[in-house]
């Protein structure tokens, strides 16, 4: 009955434009916080400022890959207006607590986790109103759109930290966060459609559905999905990890200031923008999707190696330029996923993807431990970020990996019962069940 109320309140039909919004808000908020959050992980853990960072990010890593088959699962089944709400819900909670009891926040932050899939929700939920032709564009605008949302909050937090204090950021952002909320729960739609969802709670999710490690099982059946998905892994270990800690990194190691990481965080987001939507939708169009992914992971593995070996600001400067380049890989590779992947299995099979990552964020985020708080200038390390020459040894491991992956693929047929209920539960649904609303889509 909850669920049923929840999708009762919003506004018009789904469209691209509601997904921009809510990423936009949740990422501004904690945009805004950049700044202070440093601040309060130094302030806290003084002695392990990198340690305590990566155990934060990694129990928050460990609990998203526990339950993200389970909510993609459900999402599949009973819509994606009420996981969005509950991912959107916990991602923001920690945020009112950072100056009010920096250890409850740190807590709260990594057992969010259990439901901190935003982005798998809202990819699910573009692939829902969007056709194929459709889907690339449409997720480079949402991965734009986190491009966007840090190109100023990071800036306007310092700012107002510095001259009225960290409180009034974490007001801002916790203000912010509540809007998101009420606007998934007042405004977005349903994207599913009513066909292809279960109209009773009496049907349940078998355990094979919710069992974390069944989908990984299951990704061998199919020799495409298993390439994608060891492409993701291999390619988002050093992603994940670099964006918990890099600003960490920045300040702490090459000596960044405040304003200096506002601003490097703004150039790299406005240059994702343009790399997302209009290099992005040229590369799909001209090469064709694979050859796209291949491309940013070859920007990838190329900036890692540049931040290893870096050691001067301005290399760290040019680095981020490649980086907004190779944010490309992201969308690009969720549309692979989402043409290999069944309508009523976006959910899960997106989250299986996404989730082959997940789990090993720690080693990336530990690998930094050994750092001092502080700039070291008696000694200069021959390679001063190892940790990101690790990273690029995993992606260029995912792109001979992604070589090998099909320029086409065919999904498997799903069978159907006398009833007309497939295997996992749903009924099938027909293309005129969805339409293609990108173009309808005002942003």
């Amino acid at each position: 009955m909850l669920l049923k109320r929840i999708r009762q309140h919003s506004v018009g039909r789904a469209k691209v434009a509601h997904a921009v919004v809510v990423i936009f808000m949740e990422f501004f908020a904690w945009g805004l916080l950049t700044t202070p959050m440093l601040t309060v992980l130094h302030e806290t853990f003084p002695q392990h400022t990198f340690l305590m960072n990566g155990l934060v990010q990694g129990v928050k890593g460990f609990l998203s890959f526990m339950s993200a088959p389970l909510i993609g699962a459900l999402s599949d089944v009973w819509g994606r207006k009420s996981f969005l709400l509950l991912t959107v819900f916990f991602t923001c909670a920690p945020i009112p607590l950072m100056r009010l009891s920096p250890w409850c926040f740190f807590a709260l932050m990594s057992l969010s986790g259990l439901f901190a899939v935003t982005f798998s929700v809202i990819f699910a939920y573009v692939a829902d109103i969007t056709e194929e032709h459709e889907r690339s564009t449409a997720y480079g605008l949402v991965s734009a759109t986190f491009a966007a949302s840090l190109v100023t909050s990071p800036a306007i937090g310092a700012f107002l930290s510095l001259h009225y204090g960290d409180s009034l950021v974490v007001l801002l952002a916790t203000i912010i966060a509540v809007a998101d909320i009420l606007f998934v729960l007042l405004v977005v739609p349903e994207s599913l459609p009513d066909k292809m969802r279960l109209s009773s709670w009496g049907l349940p999710i078998s355990w094979e559905q919710a069992d974390p490690f069944a989908s990984l099982r299951k990704v061998g059946k199919d020799s495409t999905v298993l390439l994608i998905c060891v492409t993701v892994f291999l390619s988002y270990l050093p992603e994940a990890g670099q964006y918990s800690s890099f600003f960490l990194y920045l300040g702490q190691v090459i000596n960044f200031s405040s304003e200096a990481i506002a601003a490097f965080i703004a150039m790299v987001g406005i240059l994702s923008i343009i790399a997302q939507t209009l290099l992005l939708s040229v590369l799909m169009k001209k090469i064709g999707n694979k050859c796209t992914v291949l491309l940013g992971l070859g920007f990838q593995l190329f900036q890692l190696a540049w931040y290893g070996f870096g050691s001067e600001p301005w290399m760290m400067w040019g680095a981020g330029a490649v980086a907004a380049v190779s944010s490309i890989t992201f969308p690009a590779v969720s549309a692979l996923v989402s043409r290999c992947t069944d309508r009523d299995q976006q959910g899960e099979r997106r989250n299986t993807a996404t989730r082959s990552s997940i789990l090993f964020k720690t080693t990336f985020l530990l690998s930094f431990t050994h750092y001092p708080v502080t700039p070291d200038t008696e000694e200069k390390r021959v390679i001063p970020g190892p940790p990101f020459l690790f990273g690029a040894c995993s992606v260029l491991l995912a792109l001979l990996v992604a070589v090998f992956i099909p320029a086409q693929h065919a999904p498997a047929l799903k069978t159907e019962s006398a009833s007309g209920v497939t295997e996992n539960g749903s009924v099938p649904v027909s293309d005129e069940d969805n339409e293609p609303l990108l173009q309808d889509s005002s942003l």
